[in-house]
């Protein structure tokens, strides 16, 4: 998924950074709380606003991304642990609030319960056809059945898996998946496309491309049968 990381303690950033993509997210980092504001019109499944920063804090980001209307998850960091700024974040609309120092696993379990809140879900798992993707675990299974992925595949398969009939346009996926100094193309989207396609040969959906649009997850029509239950073709 891809994430704006507005935190302007360094080291903590590179190790936020370093540990979401290692599990497949697509970070980017601002360190002012202004230059982050110009960003805010940009398209992110999630906000992680750290409160204390320079020129403008996390509470007037918040507050000025909710004040557009936009409803992008918001994950709030702080070291102070009082209940009073805690219920100032979700007051103006925070999502949720992790006190700092934390453990990376309740990071993790912070954002997979977001990105599920946002997309509608109730677990960490998606099922798409014969398909199911654990979000947890980073893995997926075809028919029950293991499917050798990447990082980058398995997140690409969850974007458009957890949306069947919707399309994707190349320019979105490449936001989703790779960060400016990737340098990522056109070409890149398509040969992780094709990977994609390979690898699930025998799944209850195919990837279409559609000229001049882009992507669309399209699950195969029920065999009909007759009434001796044998298949109609």
């Amino acid at each position: 998924m891809r994430i704006l990381l507005v935190e302007d303690t360094a080291d903590v950033a590179e190790a936020i950074i370093s540990h979401l993509a290692r599990i497949g997210h697509t970070v980017e980092w601002e360190s002012n709380g202004a230059q982050a504001s110009q960003r805010l019109g940009d398209s992110y499944d999630l906000l992680i606003l750290d409160v204390m920063l320079p020129q403008q804090d996390g509470f007037s980001l918040l507050e000025q991304l909710r004040g557009r209307g936009q409803h992008t998850p918001v994950l709030m960091l702080t070291a102070c642990a009082e209940i009073e700024e805690r219920v100032r974040a979700l007051d103006l609309g925070a999502d949720d609030y992790l006190v700092k120092p934390f453990d990376f696993r309740e990071l993790d379990a912070r954002i997979r319960v977001l990105l599920r809140r946002s997309g509608g879900e109730s677990t960490n798992q998606i099922q798409c056809a014969n398909l199911r993707i654990d979000r947890k675990s980073r893995t997926a299974t075809l028919d029950g059945a293991p499917i050798e992925l990447t990082r980058r595949e398995v997140t690409l398969l969850e974007i458009i898996a957890a949306r069947p009939g919707r399309i994707f346009n190349k320019d979105e996926l490449m936001d989703r998946l790779f960060t400016v100094d990737d340098s990522p193309n056109a070409n890149t989207v398509e040969q992780y496309v094709a990977r994609l396609r390979k690898k699930l040969a025998g799944a209850a959906f195919e990837i279409r491309t559609l000229r001049g649009l882009g992507y669309q997850l399209v699950l195969q029509a029920p065999v009909a049968a007759d009434a001796g239950g044998n298949a109609l073709h």
